[in-house]
């Protein structure tokens, strides 16, 4: 009976969305530090091909046993990203370049056209399967236990990391000195300035965290959801997540609940195809896309952007004025 319950629909979605949502929830919390001081990232696309493509090197180059090669591939996967991310923080922070512009010509030189698609093929990643790869964790011993235990206890450690990233950002943001001066930051930099708060380093050191995140979430697909490299691996997750940054308000436990759904969604077609239902793929595959456009047509303004909360200097390079 118990058995039975778990293999149904529902819950088989419910459990997949909490899987394949968590690559986007890892993106979508390191947008939300990179915006809230004031950086719009567009680069995530690219840092996550960068990060899961230096996550799935890892994994095949480094010795040693899968609880040391694991940890290591997430680290260097989070190497990448910010190394990635420092790219842009040069040009929008220090050279003052346009944030939009600087970010997508980044997913172009980083993404699946460009220098991860190089590292794969050069490094014929291709050709193999992941050694190690990250699976269910049957935590506490209840993976078994009917409806909550597929979707709660028996994701793998990624997931359980997600977590606990999402709570402590939340109170970071909320509840700490840094995380209100992060704030200022976003919305009134010149303020923040004068109370000799550093602008620079803020938002150097969250555009670098959010890379960083980034990264992480390359690795998720390449180490846990599908445990190999193929070019474009994230196939546009990156843009999901910062459609996602505006669907939860800037807040990173609405992220939680934004990229779960986001994950259903991707995760519905293949499930069906599992019980034979014929049904075309890309019409689900689509609709995570079409949410994403329609969120960002409908926040293309200042004013609606005002209104849902976003940073009021984001994207708008700060000039300090000479005193």
């Amino acid at each position: 009976m118990i058995a039975s319950v778990n293999t149904s629909l529902l819950v088989v979605v419910f459990a997949s969305g909490v899987a394949y949502g968590t690559p986007l929830l890892y993106a979508a919390v390191g947008e939300v530090l990179a915006e809230r001081s004031g950086v719009l990232n567009l680069g995530v696309e690219g840092m996550m091909l960068v990060g899961a493509v230096a996550g799935f090197w890892s994994v095949q180059t480094l010795g040693g046993s899968a609880e040391v090669a694991l940890p290591a591939a997430i680290g260097v996967a989070a190497l990448a990203g910010a190394a990635t991310a420092l790219i842009h923080a040069f040009l929008v922070i220090t050279m003052r370049a346009n944030q939009i512009v600087s970010g997508l010509a980044l997913t172009i030189f980083a993404g699946a056209a460009g220098l991860s698609s190089y590292l794969g093929n050069d490094l014929s990643l291709a050709d193999e399967p992941a050694r190690y790869s990250f699976g269910g964790l049957d935590l506490l011993g209840l993976a078994d236990a009917p409806v909550v235990g597929p979707i709660l206890f028996d994701q793998n450690a990624l997931v359980y990391a997600s977590w606990v990233l999402v709570a402590v950002v939340g109170l970071y943001l909320g509840r700490t000195r840094l995380g209100l001066e992060l704030r200022a930051v976003g919305e009134e930099p010149a303020a923040a300035d004068a109370m000799g708060i550093s602008v620079t380093r803020y938002r150097y050191a969250h555009t670098l965290a959010g890379g960083a995140l980034a990264g992480v979430a390359g690795a998720s697909y390449s180490v846990a959801l599908t445990p190999q490299w193929v070019d474009g691996l994230t196939a546009g997750a990156g843009w999901i997540a910062i459609a996602l940054v505006i669907f939860a308000f800037w807040r990173p436990d609405l992220c939680l609940v934004g990229a779960y759904a986001f994950g259903a969604f991707s995760a519905l077609p293949f499930t069906l195809q599992a019980r034979g239902v014929t049904v075309a793929p890309e019409l689900f595959q689509a609709l995570p896309y079409v949410m994403t456009i329609v969120v960002l047509v409908l926040v293309s303004t200042g004013t609606a952007r005002r209104r849902l909360g976003a940073p009021a200097a984001l994207g708008t390079p700060y000039v300090r004025e000479e005193r």
